[in-house]
């Protein structure tokens, strides 16, 4: 059984990613800037946020934070992304999720300018992705190609099973799975939560990609011998033997599950950090589609 160690992946990318920073720099030229929006004080959304604008120093980005109050309304927020869409000096930007109640979520992602929605949920960058045309694939299932891709793990002619159907994950990985090309060429079954008889089609999966966001919901006994399992899961479980109350549980009974799989993500530490270094490797190629 290998570990799919996406934290030391991560760096890898980071790594790479500050060396192509640069080159840029020495040549003069803008390094790539990358902005985030975040509304409101969501505890879990400003630590994501905040690693985000470190990773950006990391590799020598700019990184721009704009924070709004809880009560900020939707023509606010709306007037702030059309500041960004316009800045010349930002090549990406995100909006972080979720947003408060008042603020219609499609309303905002829709008023992104494609060539900066480096999260890559814009219709028209999700459309050029389902048509395998050259876009911004979303972070998480971007981390997860690349993942696959640096372990040499075989997709080709295989099942893949993906468990949950979100824009942000489940439905981008079963498209990519499916396309031409490495990784890919895969036979995919997207499942989900009015799926019956589930046991019996992950237990013929020979990958599966969990999305859904319940600990421990894949069990040793719905996976086959050998099978390749990504989990995306990250949900928190309250143990008051932890320093902080609580620790961080995938989808994936991994203890167990890791006993019959080929290749495993942990958690934390699999698909988590690969999330950050694909946002950013969307920032280069933003900065790069705005120099062309």
């Amino acid at each position: 059984m290998t570990i799919l160690d996406g934290k030391k992946v991560s760096n890898d990318i980071k790594n790479e990613i500050a060396v192509e920073v640069q080159k840029i720099k020495d040549k003069g030229e803008k390094v790539p800037h990358l902005a985030a929006i975040i509304v409101g004080n969501d505890g879990a959304s400003l630590t994501y946020v905040g690693s985000k604008v470190k990773a950006c120093e990391r590799v020598g980005f700019e990184s721009t934070l704009v924070q709004m109050s809880n009560t900020t309304s939707e023509v606010e927020l709306l007037d702030k992304i059309k500041e960004l869409n316009e800045n010349p000096e930002i090549d990406g930007f995100i909006v972080q999720l979720p947003l408060p109640p008042q603020i219609n979520e499609q309303k905002v992602l829709l008023a992104v300018d494609p060539d900066k929605d480096v999260d890559g949920f814009h219709p028209t960058n999700f459309g050029k992705m389902a048509l395998d045309m050259s876009t911004f694939i979303p972070a998480t299932p971007f981390g997860i190609l690349e993942l696959l891709d640096r372990y040499g793990v075989e997709t080709k002619g295989k099942h893949t099973v993906v468990i949950g159907r979100s824009h942000i994950v489940g439905r981008p990985m079963s498209i990519l799975m499916g396309r031409k090309g490495f990784p890919g060429n895969s036979t995919v079954t997207l499942t989900h939560s009015h799926t019956k008889n589930i046991t019996q089609i992950t237990s013929q999966a020979d990958i599966i990609i969990s999305a859904l966001g319940v600990p421990n919901f894949l069990k040793a006994e719905m996976v086959k011998d050998d099978a390749v399992i990504i989990d995306v899961g990250i949900t928190r479980v309250t143990d008051e033997t932890r320093p902080r109350g609580y620790r961080i549980v995938g989808d994936v009974d991994f203890a167990n599950v890791s006993k019959k799989a080929s290749y495993i993500t942990p958690v934390p530490g699999g698909v988590g950090p690969m999330t950050i270094a694909m946002l950013l490797k969307n920032t280069l190629l933003a900065r790069e589609r705005h120099n062309i």
